[in-house]
């Protein structure tokens, strides 16, 4: 309250000479400006993920426990920037495979959709292959993940192949060197107004899931859009028929 602030002002004004105070807030707009004058402040953010990997990376060394760094970064980027999150899960994983720390074991662990699924439906959408998208939706349903995870992943797996379109951008993807290649490859199969679009479609659906009551159907309607997109780009109309093999990069 603005009352007590003032109380603590006094205080702050003529502090006993052993006294240090910390003031910790995520709502610094709030304290009184005549209290912040008094302070010296410090800005906190979210630890960047190549700075997590780093330092999980000379735990692992130290500790004598042999981690792949494709396992790391799926550990760093599940900790959202918090340290203390990342150390636990890397000890917890650590413990329950012998200090043996692998990209499988992560994602089994963390009950994580992995990555390459992402790429495997990106695969099977580029040549048009209705029936394995529909299959490989089904393989990751029935592991137990929501129709609503598989699209954000989706999601996000797209936005890594639209910046991996220009070297200017490949930095955003915060993954080892191996796995942005990767992206790179997939990317230059894909146009850039697929992209877009898939991107556009995906959050159609994704603002559409709360009302949806078969989200298993919004979520497999979406990918049949996705399917036949390269036709309605071109304008030719949704062709059944003869699938294609690739496209063209843009």
């Amino acid at each position: 309250t603005t009352a007590a602030f003032n109380a603590f002002l006094k205080t702050l004004e003529e502090p006993p000479p052993y006294a240090v105070f910390i003031l910790a807030t995520t709502e610094k707009h709030k304290i009184l400006p005549t209290i912040l004058s008094r302070c010296q402040i410090f800005d906190f953010r979210r630890i960047q993920v190549f700075d997590i990997v780093k330092q999980l990376s000379l735990v692992a060394s130290q500790e004598n426990v042999a981690a792949e760094e494709e396992a790391l970064h799926l550990i760093a980027t599940k900790a959202d920037g918090a340290m203390r999150d990342a150390l636990s899960i890397f000890d917890r994983i650590a413990g329950a495979t012998n200090n043996h720390i692998t990209y499988q074991a992560v994602t089994d662990n963390l009950n994580l959709l992995d990555y390459t699924y992402f790429f495997k439906v990106t695969d099977q959408l580029i040549t048009e292959d209705l029936p394995s998208v529909m299959l490989t939706v089904d393989e990751v349903l029935k592991k137990g993940f929501e129709p609503e995870v598989f699209l954000t992943g989706l999601a996000e797996h797209l936005r890594q192949l639209l910046v991996s379109r220009d070297q200017a951008t490949v930095k955003l993807i915060e993954n080892t060197e191996s796995v942005r290649e990767r992206y790179a490859q997939q990317a230059a199969l894909l146009s850039l107004d697929y992209i877009l679009s898939a991107l556009q479609l995906c959050n159609e659906c994704d603002v559409n899931f709360r009302t949806a009551k078969n989200k298993r159907l919004h979520l497999e309607m979406t990918l049949i859009k996705m399917v036949y997109l390269p036709a309605l780009i071109e304008g030719d109309g949704v062709n059944t028929g003869e699938k294609k093999k690739s496209l063209s990069p843009a």
